[in-house]
């Protein structure tokens, strides 16, 4: 097997490192790429254990992206661009982050690149500390201190009992096939009658089933993004394009009915909230 038919093998893995590492599919693709650049610039032929070699280098690629981009959120007065899409990538993106689980996605855009690094490459993949440790930069004790911090934010716990969790997910999976369906009756069906919306856009404060599934239908563009997830510990949404954070909704509910949501797009709230993915 020639080198090109070798790395051709292990695409599929690496795009899978670097997109739960990024959360992007053109970045995950430039990290690949990138990867590729190398490998055709390094003795192929020396190399044992290909495989490894490519992950090891795709995972340093991402771990410099992240610092960049982390470096770049910490410059409140720079306007953060927004990544262009090509033509037929929304869907792509979906389906991947639906393979990952998108609520994953946005728990671990929370984390720094260390950590986020040491866990995606352990938890998800298997890959031993020993061998993180010389990509983060640290001891293999100290990796793996940076993974079981992650994994606690990762799991984080709910507040809520299993049953009534389960309820209250089922619930949850009503409203958002319907608000996706642009389905009106569908909406109302799982809202209290006097449901109270708090933060809803102009209007402030929206009151009433019928009137506020009549203004969230129009999300339905919007609402492939928008997933089950615990919000401080509690049974929420969250609704995040490539596992973007850009709102959240908190949700209040009696019964199998949503009697208040409070829906939070501020930036500064939305970093303050303890995001927990939703087995």
């Amino acid at each position: 097997m020639d080198v090109t038919e070798a790395f051709e093998a292990n695409r599929a893995h690496l795009r899978a490192v670097a997109y739960r590492m990024l959360g992007s599919l053109s970045e995950a693709e430039d990290a690949v790429q990138e990867a590729w650049l190398r490998l055709a610039r390094s003795d192929a032929g020396s190399i044992g254990n290909l495989g490894g070699w490519l992950t090891t280098v795709v995972a340093r690629v991402c771990l410099d992206m992240l610092r960049s981009r982390a470096s770049r959120r910490e410059q409140p007065l720079e306007v953060q661009p927004v990544e262009p899409i090509a033509p037929g990538d929304p869907e792509r993106e979906a389906v991947l982050a639906d393979s990952v689980g998108l609520a994953l996605l946005v728990v671990l855009d929370t984390l720094n690149p260390a950590e986020r690094l040491a866990f995606v490459l352990h938890d998800l993949f298997g890959i031993e500390f020993d061998e993180i440790a010389g990509i983060v930069g640290r001891s293999p004790e100290a990796t793996r201190q940076l993974a079981s911090r992650a994994r606690r934010r990762v799991q984080k716990t709910p507040t809520a009992d299993s049953a009534e969790l389960g309820r209250q997910r089922a619930v949850v999976e009503r409203f958002l096939a319907a608000l996706r369906a642009g389905d009106v009756p569908g909406l109302i069906s799982v809202l209290d009658p006097d449901v109270v919306v708090n933060g809803a856009g102009a209007a402030g404060v929206i009151r009433g089933a019928e009137k506020w599934a009549k203004a969230a239908s129009h999300w339905s563009s919007g609402a492939r993004n928008a997933r089950a997830a615990l919000l401080d510990g509690k049974l929420g949404i969250v609704l995040a394009p490539k596992g973007k954070l850009l709102r959240a909704l908190e949700l209040r509910f009696v019964d199998d009915t949503i009697v208040e949501v409070e829906i939070i797009s501020d930036p500064a709230r939305l970093a303050a909230l303890e995001i927990g993915v939703v087995d």
